[in-house]
């Protein structure tokens, strides 16, 4: 079988596989995103107007906490995955996201859909559990 755990001249292939590629090649297949929650970034008009234009269907999304926020002690940076901001997890949403990061969790983020309406655009999101 090819997915068979073999000794390989004496070697574990399991260690050679660490040794060529680190271990993200082990650990990868044991990654699951799990779907939490569909909704739009919020505050798109107050963030760089080119970050909002090469916004795409698909693109993945970092969430971050933003403790220091003098509107929102429970606010969820959404950056792109340069680290740009492109906004914010709604208010109304933002609670259990809060929580869940503030207990290690891993949130990240995949645009949904991108709808124009003149200079605006509600940019839909997906919000993932990444569990290990």
């Amino acid at each position: 079988m090819s997915n068979e755990l073999t000794n390989i001249d004496g070697k574990n292939q399991i260690a050679q596989t660490i040794l060529n590629n680190g271990v993200t090649d082990i650990i990868k297949p044991l990654v699951k995103e799990i779907f939490l929650f569909d909704t739009f970034i919020a505050g798109t008009t107050y963030v760089d107007k080119e970050v909002i234009a090469g916004l795409k269907p698909g693109d993945a999304l970092i969430l971050q906490r933003e403790k220091d926020n003098k509107f929102d002690d429970r606010a969820v940076l959404v950056l792109t995955s340069d680290k740009k901001k492109a906004g914010y997890i709604p208010e109304k949403d933002n609670v259990i996201f809060s929580r869940l990061m503030d207990a290690g969790k891993l949130l990240t983020a995949k645009i949904n859909s991108i709808d124009k309406k003149g200079d605006f655009s509600k940019v839909k999101i997906d919000i993932y559990l990444t569990d290990f």
